[in-house]
Order: C-alpha cells, then sequence, then structure tokens
C-alpha cells in the first residue's frame, strides 16, 4: 500500500472511534449512522490487511494494530488541529509536545523540566520513556520533539541530531535515618562490604561508581541493581541499605527526612541533555525550555 492510497478520511472516523471506544458514540459527534463509521473502519482494515479492533462486551478495544494506528493517527489529527488553530490565529489552538526521556532517568528531573509547561492551558503533553536508540529513532521520524537523556549520542553522518547540555548533578550516597544519620562516609573509600543497592548496569552513571570502586580496590556488597529510578527510590527508602543516585530522585524524602545523605564524591555525576532535529518543528514552548536551560 502506499501513501497517496491511504484514505485520511477512513483514519479520521477510527481516530475518533479509537477515541471513544464506541461506534455508536463516535457516530453521534461525526453527526452519521453508526453503519457508516462502521464502514469506513472496515475499509480502512481493509486498505491495511489487518483487523483494528476486536470486541469485549459491547466495547470496541484496540488490537496491536489498531493501538499502533491510533498512536499515529493521533499525531496527524493532533498536528492537524494544532495546524488550523495557528493559521486561524486562535488564542485557545493547542500545542502538542510530545517529549521521550530514557527509562533511567529520574522521574523528578523529568517533571522539574517540563514544570514551566503544566500550568500553561494552551499545551498538551505527552511523555514516553525507553531505551535511548529507541527514542532517538522515533525522534529522527518526527514522532518526537525532543529526547531528554542521561548520556550522548554517538555521532552519526546519516542522521543530524543537536544534543544540548542542560545541566549535571552531584550523585550521593542516601541511606535510612535511623542508621545513617550520623554517619558521614567517603565515596567510595569507606564502602568495603557495606550492603548497596545500585542503578542497573545500562545506567550512566553506574559506570562511573564502578570504576571508582576498582581504582579504590573497595569492593560493597551488592544486593540489588535497579535500572528504573522510581523503583530504586522506593528500595533506598525501604531496605535500609545505602543507595548511589542523583538527589533529585530522593528530593521528596530528604526534605521529609524519610532519608539522608551521608556521602558525596565530586568525581560522580550525572549529565543531562536534551537531543532534538536541526529540522524540527518549532514549537515556542519547546524553544524557551531549552534556552532557558544552563550549562
Amino acid at each position: 500500500m502506499e501513501l497517496n492510497q491511504l484514505n485520511f478520511h477512513h483514519l479520521f472516523y477510527f481516530w475518533r472511534v479509537a477515541r471513544l471506544g464506541h461506534l455508536t458514540r463516535a457516530a453521534e459527534e461525526l453527526h452519521t449512522s453508526q453503519s457508516a463509521v462502521s464502514l469506513q473502519i472496515r475499509q480502512l482494515e481493509e486498505r491495511l490487511g489487518a483487523t483494528l479492533f476486536s470486541r469485549e462486551g459491547r466495547r470496541l478495544v484496540l488490537t496491536d494494530t489498531g493501538q499502533l494506528v491510533s498512536s499515529y493517527a493521533e499525531s496527524i489529527f493532533g498536528l492537524g488541529q494544532e495546524m488550523l488553530g495557528r493559521l486561524q490565529g486562535r488564542s485557545d489552538g493547542v500545542t502538542r509536545l510530545r517529549v521521550g526521556s530514557v527509562a533511567t532517568m529520574s522521574r523528578n528531573y523529568q517533571e522539574n523540566w517540563i514544570r514551566p509547561l503544566l500550568a500553561d492551558p494552551s499545551i498538551t503533553l505527552t511523555l514516553e520513556s525507553g531505551l535511548l536508540e529507541g527514542l532517538v529513532a522515533r525522534l529522527v521520524q518526527h514522532q518526537l520533539d525532543v529526547v531528554l537523556a542521561n548520556e550522548t549520542v554517538p555521532a552519526d553522518p546519516d542522521r543530524a541530531l543537536h544534543c544540548r547540555f542542560l545541566g549535571s548533578q552531584a550523585i550521593s550516597l542516601v541511606g535510612s535515618p535511623g542508621r545513617w544519620a550520623a554517619h558521614s562516609l567517603r565515596v567510595p573509600e569507606d564502602l568495603q562490604g557495606l550492603d548497596m543497592a545500585l542503578p542497573g548496569p545500562r545506567h550512566a552513571m553506574r559506570a562511573q561508581f564502578d570504576a571508582l570502586c576498582v581504582s579504590a580496590g573497595v569492593a560493597p556488597r551488592l544486593r540489588a541493581e535497579v535500572d528504573d529510578m522510581a523503583m530504586l527510590r522506593l528500595v533506598a527508602r525501604d531496605s535500609g541499605w545505602l543507595t548511589v543516585l542523583p538527589e533529585v530522585v530522593v528530593q521528596d524524602e530528604l526534605r521529609a527526612g524519610t532519608l539522608v545523605t551521608v556521602g558525596q564524591s565530586t568525581l560522580l555525576q550525572e549529565n543531562f541533555y536534551a537531543i532534538t532535529t536541526p529540522r524540527r518543528h518549532r514549537i515556542d514552548a519547546l524553544e524557551q525550555l531549552l534556552g532557558s536551560s544552563t550549562d
């Protein structure tokens, strides 16, 4: 099937049904009959050669293919709405900003970065997480507007990317106040044999920490390694083990006193980057966020 064979009228009807999960409601919204909507979707399925919905009782549920098509339709018609709003000079036009972030990044850091947008009624956010390479592939295909990462991407002449440094923060050693409140440990010299939870091997700062320990001849007792920072935060809070992670991950626990900082090393830090494409669709809110970032 070629692009010029894709009927966007069919796709629009499918998009409305996918959003509402019900043929009758979609037909009412589109001011047409249920049978007309059903016919449009059936013709789209025939063109695509795949089933887009399955039935669960009276409700239509997207198949795996349907979910994929729905995500693209959301982008297509969301951008269409945004375009019309801008062309017609409407102040209530909605801008869609699609942000990807690597799964190993702190959710608190991401929230802090997008916080200026949360109070803006003209912005609709789409937030995705995943592996860096997959997110960059979606960025290059213009399915994302920006990717937040804690590592840079390798130079590739076949895909032009801009990698903007957003800032960095020290990595801290944290523990429960009942056991560690009165302690100040050197990192890594004082960690020999201590129970520790660490970021998983895929995390950018894990290699830094392991290299420090090897160079100092120190071997902590590894009790857990966790890729997801939200899960590592829970482990830090509830296990009683020492944990190496950025303080932004546990900023709420540190303020509340449920965790305390036990040590830091100037040789351990996490860097943050915003990755974009040079020919991206310009979104003023994104440009403002990138412009306000400081090295």
